[in-house]
């Protein structure tokens, strides 16, 4: 048999299907493996190319690969599908990834530590105990509406509620042990949600470059977080335009024939990051029209573009100040923008005919 140079593998929770070529791209290798026989059938193999799609328990299985001598590679799972035959099965996609991952032009994933995982672990655990305190809340505050029992916006609000409904003497008792029950349910999640936010802020206080993102206006402890913990290398993205593609906040392009045709954003990238760049703009600029103090280029936008779509065009530039500074390695100067501002006006000024 001729030497494997790559083998795209099909992974599962116990089986794991393989498909490998050789150097000349002929197939050689199609079988199918249990979880326990990998390590013994990969540390016999001689040092290949090792596609796999990313997904769960990928970056796992691609350190334990390395370990063992090979080089994976994790491919986006829209990447892959474009190779995969007509027949969706575990061999064909097996051989999709082979075939995927053997195109020059072709974009991996980036493999992510143990500690990046614990990371995303935390923001992910943060995010579903809020759903989770949401979804709590809001059933107390529907039930309570059925028996005409109506509190104020707020979460602040659902404590008086559940006070409310147990000094009620026209409930039924069923419903008064099952809020108590719910009033359970949601204090318990307090504290859990306060040990995260701890652990979110001790990382964004102890990281350097947590410290700086935070900095930027619209960026807060959650926003830095996740552009620290989510960004892969900065150094693979040729411009601050393309970091901002990336994340899905550049117009989506389909021109033709000279012609240029832009539409909405792309929405590539990572959804939680765009969204909590966006809500950090919307901050900024609710708290512009308030004050009535904007930065020239905000307050250009403002008036001439609604105002989502200049939350989105602010998110833009925030992921590309973003960009710089984690390239750069330099803190936010916020006279920067002002002072470069103030020159383009003075040059266009100067040049202007009398």
């Amino acid at each position: 048999m001729n030497e494997i140079t790559r083998i795209g593998m099909d992974t599962s929770k116990h089986l794991f299907q393989l498909h490998g070529v050789d150097a000349a791209g002929a197939t050689v290798l199609r079988r199918q493996l249990r979880r326990g026989q990998l390590e013994a059938f990969f540390t016999a193999l001689p040092p290949a190319r090792v596609v796999i799609e990313a997904c769960t328990g990928a970056h796992h299985l691609a350190r334990r690969l390395r370990s063992w001598g090979h080089e994976p590679r994790l491919i986006a799972p829209h990447r892959a599908k474009p190779y995969v035959g007509r027949n969706k099965n575990d061999a064909a996609d097996a051989a999709g990834l082979c075939e995927a991952g053997g195109r020059p032009g072709m974009r991996f994933v980036p493999e992510k530590s143990p500690e990046q995982q614990a990371r995303l672990m935390l923001m992910g655990v943060r995010a579903s105990l809020i759903r989770a305190r949401t979804q709590v809340a809001n059933a107390i505050r529907g039930y309570a509406a059925e028996f005409g029992l109506i509190a104020p916006k707020g979460l602040c609000r659902i404590e008086t509620l559940l006070e409310q409904v147990a000094s009620d003497p026209a409930l039924p008792p069923l419903a008064r042990k099952l809020f108590a029950l719910q009033g359970e349910q949601y204090a318990a999640l307090a504290p859990a949600l306060a040990e995260v936010e701890a652990e979110l802020e001790a990382f964004v206080r102890d990281d350097d470059l947590a410290r700086r993102l935070k900095a930027i206006p619209s960026v807060g402890p959650v926003g830095a977080a996740l552009l620290t913990i989510k960004t892969p290398d900065p150094h693979v993205f040729a411009s601050a335009r393309g970091f901002a593609a990336w994340m899905g906040a550049t117009p989506r392009d389909h021109s033709s024939g000279g012609k240029q045709r832009l539409g909405g954003i792309t929405r590539a990238g990572d959804e939680a990051l765009r969204a909590v760049l966006v809500a950090g703009a919307m901050a900024v600029i609710r708290q512009a029209l308030r004050s009535g103090k904007a930065s020239p280029w905000l307050a250009r936008m403002l008036a001439r573009k609604p105002v989502k779509l200049v939350a989105v065009a602010l998110a833009n530039k925030t992921a590309r100040i973003a960009w710089k500074i984690m390239v750069s390695g330099e803190r936010y100067d916020p006279t920067r923008a002002t002072t470069a501002t103030a020159a383009t006006a003075a040059a266009a000024t100067a040049t202007a005919p009398a």
